[in-house]
């Protein structure tokens, strides 16, 4: 069984082909020194019309391509795509706000038990 970190990963379009980039897969315990780069770039088979209809999505400004689950079927390796929206910097400060407030309630709930 083996560990990956979706965190901060993308996907992008190349040349008419899909590629997974910074998608951590950790390597094999039981390898040796012929294990690869647990952050290489990783090629994805999709349909033509697959790979065009995400490539316009990107190609709008503010949109990119983040794998939003990897899971197993059938002996394969698969990965949902999903097309997402930046959050724009108002919403960063906002989410970053409500951070900090979740943060302090949190100690002064723990400081009073």
């Amino acid at each position: 069984r083996g560990i990956a970190n979706l965190k901060d990963s993308f996907a992008q379009v190349r040349r008419g082909e899909m590629y997974l980039n910074n998608m951590h897969i950790a390597p094999y315990e039981e390898g040796n020194r012929f294990n690869h780069d647990p952050l290489r770039t990783r090629k994805l088979l999709l349909h033509k019309k697959e790979i065009q209809k995400l490539g316009e999505r990107t190609r709008e400004i503010g949109y990119s391509i983040i794998p939003l689950k990897l899971y197993l079927k059938h002996g394969q390796c698969k990965v949902l795509l999903g097309v997402a929206r930046g959050k724009k910097k108002y919403d960063k400060r906002q989410a970053l706000k409500e951070k900090a407030v979740k943060r302090d309630i949190d100690r002064a709930v723990k400081a009073r038990y």
